[in-house]
């Protein structure tokens, strides 16, 4: 049987997951750590009964909680990986960080990196020993590139999906939109000690599928957006003009370190992503791929023509490419897996 058949398909997506995924979701063990400054850092994880099996670390994207990962989390299992994940602060269902619940804000982008080293060194090590692999997301790959940096010879194998190395500006120059930033920060920072949304950014507010720049899966969307009717407590609106400037930095910090990424990654590029920008993951594994070969082949990202930003919630064909490349590479490298 090939992989591909083995990957849950969206023609079992009937207004609801299959049984047999939200069976195997509550399976899990579900945990919170205290991460930086005490914030209460909730996380999930799905350990084989058979032991030594590689184990995988998910590392989501903004805005997401880890309830909305069953589905990929069971496809990951179901391959013969031990599962953890977990969810930032300021989201899910992990501590927010202001009296707004709904605004998307880090004191320091680098909290991100130190709740995910903790994670890694404490629990999933703890239960695990091999080094992990690691899955990322969006701002889950900005977070785990830095913590690669920070931590060179943590992890044995890492795919980065749609990466937020930088900002998709649309028309307006970057350079512009980081001047504006930068401006209304410093205007924030004078007149009030609460961090503003930025320009057209809001409370949460579901998006109509015709209108968003995620998947073009219609079963998937489906799923997100009752799943988040349904725990209002994992809603997140938009970003705060502080988020911004933290993660521009956090992306600049990636550039300026690359030396220091000895992990072979995997970049897998949305042919159609309009969230985060593309050049900048060109300029990401060309760089890279100078410093480390055996990182993005080529010296390209793989990219998946056609997606949009959620590869691992897309339509069939580009999510089951998706996976099946994230296992290829896994598997490429599981002789640094059993090294501990």
């Amino acid at each position: 049987m090939s992989q591909i058949s083995q990957f849950n398909q969206e023609k079992n997506i009937k207004g609801m997951l299959p049984d047999k995924i939200t069976s195997f979701w509550q399976q899990g063990l579900f945990h919170s750590f205290s991460g930086v400054n005490k914030v209460n850092i909730h996380y999930a994880q799905f350990i084989q009964q058979q032991e030594q099996l590689p184990t995988i670390v998910i590392v989501s994207g903004r805005g997401e909680s880890y309830l909305k990962y069953q589905e990929l989390t069971f496809d990951l299992y179901q391959q013969g990986y031990n599962i953890f994940i977990l969810d930032h602060r300021g989201q899910g269902l992990s501590g927010r960080l202001l009296a707004n619940l709904h605004k998307g804000y880090v004191a320091k982008f680098q909290h991100y990196v130190d709740d995910l080293h903790y994670f890694i060194e404490n629990i999933v090590t703890h239960h695990c020993p091999a080094k992990p692999y690691l899955l990322a997301h969006s701002m889950g790959a900005a977070i785990a590139t830095r913590f690669m940096q920070d931590s060179p010879k943590a992890i044995a194998a890492a795919v980065i999906s749609s990466p937020m190395l930088g900002f998709y500006s649309g028309l307006l120059p970057t350079s512009i939109a980081y001047t504006l930033i930068a401006a209304k920060l410093t205007l924030n920072n004078l007149i009030s000690k609460t961090p503003w949304y930025f320009f057209g950014q809001k409370n949460y507010s579901a998006v109509t599928f015709s209108e968003n720049k995620l998947t073009h899966s219609t079963k998937r969307y489906q799923i997100f957006i009752d799943l988040y009717k349904k725990n209002n407590v994992i809603q997140l609106g938009g970003v705060t003009t502080h988020w911004l400037a933290q993660s521009i930095a956090a992306q600049k910090n990636i550039f300026a370190n690359m030396a220091q990424l000895k992990t072979p990654i995997l970049l897998l590029q949305a042919g159609r992503d309009s969230v985060v920008c593309q050049q900048a993951q060109n300029d990401f594994c060309q760089q890279l791929h100078k410093l480390q070969p055996q990182s993005c082949p080529k010296g390209v990202p793989s990219r998946i023509d056609g997606a949009l930003h959620e590869l691992f919630f897309e339509i069939d064909d580009y999510r089951n490419s998706a996976l099946s490349q994230t296992i290829n590479w896994f598997k490429q490298h599981k002789t640094a897996a059993a090294i501990s």
